[in-house]
């Protein structure tokens, strides 16, 4: 029974990075499919039509709009959203709204039909606003959902664009590639060495291969090898294709025998499993309370109807219904929050562990790095060159062969970086050449693999009946394919960290030529010949030494894990300010040592380079052995492992796979470092202002709780009647939920350590606090009230005297707990507009009450003087004095 109404728009649109770009020869090798066949809608087949347009251009967005409308969403029925009627009946089930009932109707019972639907509209309004809450917040989580979904890369009105998975349509053209998974059931028009993981669907772990459509093939289900369909759900391991779509959603395959899947309940986090232990044992005090004053009432009183109606307003006043919505509220905010970082929570627990990491381990390129790379130094013949991009005629001939076997050994229209750059390298210098190849065709391919860090691409000339080969990898693949000795890889390896200790990414280039009609099944096979050296520039990022300063600040280790020489490495980890004092590590090293063995090494090495994906796993696991909190970035399919196994997996949106970013926690739209640190920022902030608002509702639960037990106790008038409950829980829910949430965070939040995860968000120190200032606001109440009843001002004016006195305590613990290391009079300085609409709309309801006699008189109140407010304003106040002192004195936090 919460209130929202702050929550900033959202616009999925707005946040997705990538960019849109005409369609043109990148796809150019799945062409010669396009003419031959059409799929038909659902599982029929049938040939194309003569137009081959459509399939061209793909689906024009106005098509595309339309079968999303008749056809609805590409998703699973449990994913389908919360509707008005269903968080209706949610909220009408919560306590609160059935002791309101239940009050009204023993006011019916007593005739006071009057009080009994003034008590009764209450629920509505009180039903309305939360109604309205919760349905922002699901409108956040929908968004939040969008955009972390399965992103698929379609083709439409002859545009690539990426969008979410969920917006793929039937006949839409999904453009394929390695990591990806697969959106909806398509059939392949054409594909390269394309295979993939279908166990999702069939539960074997082997992948199968597939082909392109020969346009007579019947549909078949997942599982065989060799055909030419792709399923939703299943992942991509190798090669790349252009498929339509056949189906999705309910019609898909996984959707016909995955429709259990809407039964799953994902697992509470510790933070949740927390507030629901707290809820059930403050439920269970609340209700045994509520039981004890019916008993006490209605025997000492002889009136069981107005026992029943006391214990229903104890129950109201103890059961605290707001901790758990507080939580979600908090968590979907907060992850709303992240998300205008550029930062996308997928699990949006992952939030509570942010202000805990420890440790960060990051990758080189694209993170720390700007992934923007230019040819900066070439080395050929034991030549080295720096380029010189003002001068275009100043490439030497010597060096030309390298830049043109470096550009013959990536892709036509590469994605990759490095690969770009070595096309722009040939446009601005081999342009007038013989070197540059347009008409040649590509005839076949060796993918990188993790044995060997090399990729061939084989070459057929024009009119020609021979083959050139051309290679590119790692340097010390490329000596492996050319078989290198001794004296050979000493040079290269002298070479190699000539250009490393500059900071520069180092690959090498080999060619070779070949003649047959068969591919040899390696890349060995091929009589390779050693081309040069190229070395690429990737600047660090201008924000990063400033960013890794504040997490050394923090308490936060930050940890580089990358594939890349280890002399670029190092350059690297210096310009970016990195702790490189106890040296680096290469893969090769950490090959060599035991579990043990690489726990003790790690505590002081903070740069590991030449490192397998495998290798990543291990160092997650080996940090996390060492007691450690891990924040681990990753991008590829066989990043995968790392980031789950990682208590915070954050994968690359800008470059990542879609393996990647759903096994990781939080996705980064633009893959920059300090993003994650601004995110871990928010993410302590979050915790803190949680903690706070956590600490204010067990606090301001206790003055309420005694003043409904005291009174009866004691045998004085009823300090309270559901109507005063339902008064104070329009200044606590919006309080708790929006005041808080919309805090500041501390000046030194980034200075401290990260707070430990197994300390409970109520820990002792937290827990006496807060209830030591529930206990005082108690007693200064209850003295209020005691006072004016000894003085003979009877109960409506004793019990206008301590209500007024339990507001302004209100508004002082609201005030209080805005910080713990701040006095409130500190505070105030900083900004929350929210905080003044609470403290507004609290003074200005308080003021009706007390003005306007049938409100006075619906609250069982008399008429208060002017010294009788000071002296409520001076108790209040007092209140909560104590606390300020003891923040300025005693520093609680």
């Amino acid at each position: 029974m919460m209130f929202l109404n702050a929550y900033p728009k959202f616009s999925v649109s707005r946040m997705l990075p990538w960019r849109r770009r005409r369609w043109h020869f990148a796809y150019r090798p799945f062409l010669h499919i396009l003419t031959a066949s059409r799929p038909a809608p659902h599982d029929a087949m049938s040939p194309a039509p003569d137009n081959i347009e459509p399939v061209l251009t793909g689906l024009t967005q106005r098509e595309a709009a339309e079968r999303l409308r008749t056809e609805g969403y590409n998703e699973l029925p449990g994913t389908r959203r919360r509707s008005l009627g269903i968080i209706a009946l949610e909220v009408l089930r919560e306590p609160m709204f059935v002791l309101l009932i239940a009050a009204g109707g023993i006011y019916l019972v007593f005739g006071d039909i009057h009080e009994a639907l003034i008590l009764l509209s209450f629920v509505f309004v009180v039903m309305g606003a939360s109604v309205y809450q919760q349905r922002k917040t699901e409108h956040v989580l929908e968004a939040l959902r969008d955009l972390t979904s399965p992103r698929a890369l379609v083709l439409r009105d002859g545009i690539e664009q990426r969008i979410a998975g969920r917006e793929v349509v039937r006949d839409d053209l999904l453009l394929l590639t390695e990591g990806d998974r697969v959106a909806a059931d398509a059939v392949l028009l054409s594909c390269n060495d394309l295979a993939a993981d279908e166990s999702v669907l069939t539960g074997e772990s082997m992948s199968v291969n597939k082909i392109p459509w020969d346009g007579v093939m019947a549909m078949t289900r997942p599982g065989g090898d060799g055909l030419p369909f792709v399923y939703a759900g299943s992942v991509l391991v190798q090669g790349q294709g252009m498929a339509r779509v056949t189906a999705t959603g309910e019609r898909s395959e996984i959707g016909r025998i995955g429709r259990a899947l809407g039964q799953v309940t994902p697992s509470a986090s510790p933070l949740q499993r927390e507030t629901v232990r707290l809820v059930r044992v403050l439920a269970l005090i609340g209700v045994a309370l509520a039981l004890m004053v019916i008993a006490l009432y209605g025997f000492t009183r002889h009136d069981w109807l107005g026992a029943l109606l006391a214990g229903i307003t104890l129950a109201m006043a103890t059961i605290p219904e707001e901790f758990p919505v507080v939580l979600t509220v908090f968590l979907a905010l907060g992850a709303w929050r992240i998300s205008q970082r550029r930062v996308l929570t997928r699990h949006v627990p992952a939030i509570e562990t942010l202000g805990a990491a420890t440790v960060l381990c990051v990758d080189k390129t694209g993170t720390l790095t700007q992934n923007r790379m230019s040819v900066a130094a070439l080395c050929a013949d034991g030549q080295m060159h720096k380029v010189d991009y003002a001068l275009p005629d100043s490439l030497p001939e010597a060096f030309h062969a390298l830049v043109e076997f470096g550009i013959l050994a990536s892709e036509v229209a590469p994605f990759d970086p490095m690969e770009r750059a070595f096309h722009q390298l040939g446009a601005n210098f081999l342009a007038d050449t013989e070197h540059l190849h347009h008409d040649w065709t590509l005839a076949h391919e060796y993918s990188l693999t993790p044995q060997l860090r090399a990729m061939s691409h084989v070459w057929q000339a024009a009119g020609r009946d021979e083959y050139v080969v051309a290679a590119k990898g790692a340097p010390e693949a490329i000596a492996d394919l050319c078989h290198f000795d001794a004296a050979q890889l000493d040079a290269l390896a002298q070479q190699t960290a000539s250009l490393a200790q500059q900071g520069l990414r180092v690959l090498a280039v080999a060619r070779a030529d070949f003649r047959g009609s068969e591919w040899p099944a390696l890349q060995h096979d091929f009589p390779f010949q050693f081309v040069g050296l190229i070395g690429l520039a990737d600047p660090v990022r201008a924000d990063v030494p400033q960013a890794i300063a504040e997490c050394r600040e923090a308490g936060i280790r930050v940890v580089m894990i990358t594939g890349d020489y280890l002399g670029t490495a190092q350059a690297v980890a210096r310009q970016a300010g990195f702790d490189s004092a106890a040296g680096a590590m290469t893969g090769d090293e950490l090959a060599l040592l035991d579990d043990a063995a690489m726990q003790r090494r790690i505590t002081t090495v903070n740069v590991f380079a030449r490192v397998t994906p495998e290798q990543k796993l291990r160092l997650v696991q080996a940090f996390k052995a060492c007691g450690e909190v891990v924040a681990m970035t990753g991008d590829g399919v066989n990043d995968a492992p790392a980031l789950k196994a990682a208590h915070i997996g954050i994968a690359m949106g800008a470059r990542g796979t879609d393996v990647a970013r759903e096994a990781a926690d939080l996705v980064l739209l633009d893959d920059d470092f300090d993003s994650i640190v601004q995110a871990i920022r928010l993410g302590r902030r979050i915790y803190d202002n949680l903690r706070r608002a956590m600490a204010y509702i067990l606090a301001i639960h206790v003055p309420i709780a005694g003043m409904s037990l005291i009174p009866l106790l004691f045998g004085w008038p009823l300090m309270f009647y559901p109507v005063h409950i339902v008064f104070l829980q329009f200044i606590i829910d919006p309080a708790c939920s929006i005041v808080f949430e919309a805090e500041r965070e501390e000046p030194d939040l980034m200075r401290r350590t990260p707070r430990d995860p197994a300390v409970p968000l109520f820990g002792m120190r937290t827990l006496v606090l807060s209830l030591l200032q529930g206990i005082a606001v108690l007693l200064i109440v209850l003295a209020v009230y005691a006072v004016a009843l000894s003085r003979g001002q009877g109960g409506d004016e004793a019990r206008a005297l301590a209500f007024v006195a339990l507001v302004v305590a209100n508004l002082g613990l609201i005030f209080a707990n805005r910080s713990w290391s701040h006095t409130a009079l500190t505070t105030l300085r900083n900004p929350n507009p929210a905080l003044w609409w609470v403290v507004g709309g609290a003074i200005a309801a308080l003021t009706l009450v007390l003005a306007v006699p049938g409100l006075r008189a619906l609250f069982h109140f008399g008429v208060l003087h002017p010294e009788d407010l000071l002296l409520c304003l001076a108790a209040g106040v007092a209140s909560v004095a104590w606390f300020e002192a003891f923040k300025r004195f005693g520093r609680p936090v």
